[in-house]
């Protein structure tokens, strides 16, 4: 795979991700309290207002609740990579952007909470990383064991197959492991070989 098709995926990704997390937050009309300062305007509260529901949370059901929409974006990287490292560094990625924008223009536009509440808020960005992170390598660890655990018999089953299908060349000794009508060794006609064992099975 190309690095741009693997970048256009992760673009792909992440809008789908943001626009889930948007979803959730209109169907549940949660809203992150901001005391923005005076000389704040109002377009600039609105962009920070609407970074600001991503990723931070005022009490514990705020809490729950951006951890629980998170988590419920981060499965599609999970599921679509089967790869915990591509997994969480997806999630990750998604969750950077909102963060680093939100922090870019708190402190750009509302400097007074910034330094205020910049320790506070950090802390909520850092725990929730944790909390994707950790939930991003147990799922897809778990999702790797189960997938081999199904595909372990069809392996088994496969390998009986194959050896079902071995023929050897009773004249020079030679493994095959399809039906040839002649050995490519010595040249032996195996057909009589492969008529002779259908029989015995019947």
């Amino acid at each position: 795979m190309k690095i741009i098709d693997v970048f256009r995926q992760r673009i792909v990704l992440f809008i789908i991700q943001i626009l889930l997390l948007n979803v959730f937050i209109y169907i549940i009309g949660y809203k992150f309290t901001i005391n923005f300062d005076d000389t704040t305007l109002k377009e600039q509260k609105l962009i920070i207002q609407f970074l600001a529901n991503f990723v931070l949370f005022d009490d514990l059901p705020g809490f729950f609740f951006i951890c629980l929409s998170w988590l419920l974006v981060s499965t599609i990287p999970i599921i679509i990579f089967t790869n915990f490292k591509k997994a969480y560094s997806m999630n990750l990625l998604t969750l950077f952007f909102p963060s680093y924008f939100l922090y870019v223009f708190l402190r750009s536009h509302s400097r007074t909470y910034f330094d205020s509440k910049f320790h506070f808020l950090i802390f909520q960005t850092i725990i929730l990383g944790i909390v994707i992170v950790a939930f991003s390598i147990g799922l897809s660890l778990i999702l790797k064991k189960f997938t081999n655990f199904k595909t372990e018999p069809q392996m088994e089953d496969l390998l009986i197959i194959a050896s079902m299908n071995k023929i050897v060349c009773p004249n020079c000794g030679t493994e095959f492991d399809s039906t040839p009508k002649f050995c490519y060794n010595c040249n032996t006609d195996l057909t009589l070989l492969v008529n002779n064992e259908s029989e015995k099975e019947e």
